[in-house]
């Protein structure tokens, strides 16, 4: 069984030979586009031997000065599609679309509302400076927030149909904003969840599936309940609820993808002995059905390859 239909039997439901692994790590600076961002992607996925290709993207909404508090959000217009973050990482999807030759599932990594409104307002770094900063601003200025992610949810829309078009056989969304401290729940359901629910039902068919990413610790994770989504992935180490809990939550026919600490424990620190020994473990908790052995989140970059393998030694099926 080859690695893409060995991903593709775990989606469906029917038995794989082992339950597939998906692990990825940001690449290093100089390899965010072009040649050498497409061999960084090659090179992890052959020498890992993690079984679903996610295509990273650090082709980041580049950061706008003209935007400093909330009111400047209605400044803000979706981009062209022909701005250069956007080509550069159309262009990456399709080169390693073209390199894998169908050798696996390829999905294609999107920013979510929250995201691109962090990467916009002050660079990727702001988060870990204030993680509460949205939640400030869309009560500063309702109305001028309103415009900021209905703007985004129109970039991000046609986004996708790029990486689609670019050859990606569907899409993994990150999702920020579920995290208690950001948001309330009424915030968050008045101004993130309805645009990006929008955003998840204009996604096409696609030849494989999407995945949500519901990213960072102390998520409520009920509000995301309604999200159209059918592969489902967050940290369980952070704070979150286990993955057994939230199957009872979003129930049976979902996918569930994850199961291992992406920052700290055993698959960064242990023996190959107890990485193996703990992916068997969460194997055996969630069983082959609808299952894929992952990550939290990204992992650190330039983690060990012999690491993920010894995770994946541990899906073999008895």
């Amino acid at each position: 069984m080859n690695k893409r239909e060995r991903v593709l039997r775990a989606y469906r439901g029917e038995r794989p030979d082992r339950v597939p692994a998906a692990f990825w790590y940001h690449f290093p600076s100089d390899c965010v586009y072009g040649e050498k961002a497409v061999q960084a992607h090659l090179d992890f996925f052959n020498s890992s031997g993690t079984d679903l290709c996610k295509i990273m993207n650090d082709n980041l909404c580049p950061k706008d000065p003209e935007i400093r508090n909330a009111s400047d959000w209605m400044k803000f217009s979706a981009y062209s599609m022909d701005e250069e973050f956007i080509t550069r990482q159309i262009d990456l999807i399709r080169e390693i679309v073209s390199r894998m030759d169908g050798e696996a599932v390829l999905l294609a990594t999107v920013h979510g509302l929250v995201s691109c409104a962090y990467h916009i307002f002050g660079g990727s770094d702001l988060y870990e400076i204030n993680g509460t900063l949205l939640g400030k601003l869309v009560r500063e200025d309702p109305a001028a927030m309103h415009h900021c992610f209905s703007q985004l949810a129109e970039y991000i829309k046609k986004f996708i149909k790029l990486c689609l078009e670019a050859g990606a056989d569907g899409i993994y969304y990150a999702s920020l904003g579920g995290e208690r401290r950001m948001f309330t729940d009424e915030e968050f359901a008045e101004f993130i969840a309805p645009y990006e629910i929008d955003i998840l039902n204009s996604i096409p068919k696609v030849p494989a599936f999407n995945v949500l990413h519901m990213c960072k610790a102390d998520l409520n994770l009920e509000r995301y309940l309604k999200y159209p989504a059918t592969v489902l992935n967050w940290g369980v180490h952070e704070r979150n609820i286990s993955l057994l809990e939230g199957k009872k939550l979003f129930g049976e026919d979902k996918v569930y993808l994850g199961g291992m600490d992406d920052r700290d424990g055993v698959l960064v620190s242990g023996s190959k002995e107890e990485i193996e020994a703990e992916a068997r473990k969460v194997v055996s908790e969630m069983g082959w059905k609808k299952f894929m052995l992952g990550a939290d989140c990204t992992l650190p970059t330039n983690l060990s390859s012999d690491r993920i393998r010894a995770a994946i030694a541990g899906t073999y099926l008895d």
